[in-house]
């Protein structure tokens, strides 16, 4: 597959089941989607994401980046700001801070220019194949 650039159509269609976040259940934006997929196809994800994950070790990443990184989250980086706080005020240092809601951010992201740069960061093209026909041909019911 990752030789030819195709995925089994069955690997690529998920089914969206409703997941209680907590309130009321008779309330709709109680419940997040959540995308159930073949399992051998979760496995290719991994394999694919860990191929690429080559960036984490060029220092091609911003620092202080923490999302969509191993071992890093949304909880890592308010622990990180916590810290910042104190550290400026002990230090009567000056500390701006932006807050920004990323709901859903990663839905929202251009697959194409997200393609563009895996290509520019000179991945093997087979892996880059790999992940268009994913992004591109993924259905859901």
């Amino acid at each position: 597959m990752i030789n030819n650039g195709t995925i089994p159509s069955d690997w690529i269609k998920a089914i969206f089941v409703p997941i209680h976040k907590g309130g009321n259940r008779l309330v709709v934006k109680n419940y997040r989607p959540v995308s159930l997929t073949s399992v051998v196809c979760k496995q290719m994800e991994h394999i694919i994401a860990g191929y690429i994950q080559v960036w984490e070790y060029r220092d091609w990443l911003y620092k202080g980046q923490n999302g969509f990184r191993p071992g890093h989250s949304c909880e890592s980086q308010i622990i990180t700001v916590c810290e910042d706080i104190p550290d400026s005020l002990h230090e009567a240092a000056r500390l701006d801070t932006i807050i920004i809601d990323f709901l859903k951010a990663f839905d929202l992201v251009p697959h194409d220019g997200l393609l563009k740069k895996i290509t520019a960061s000179g991945e093997d093209s087979r892996a880059v194949i790999w992940i268009r026909e994913f992004l591109i041909h993924r259905s859901h019911s």
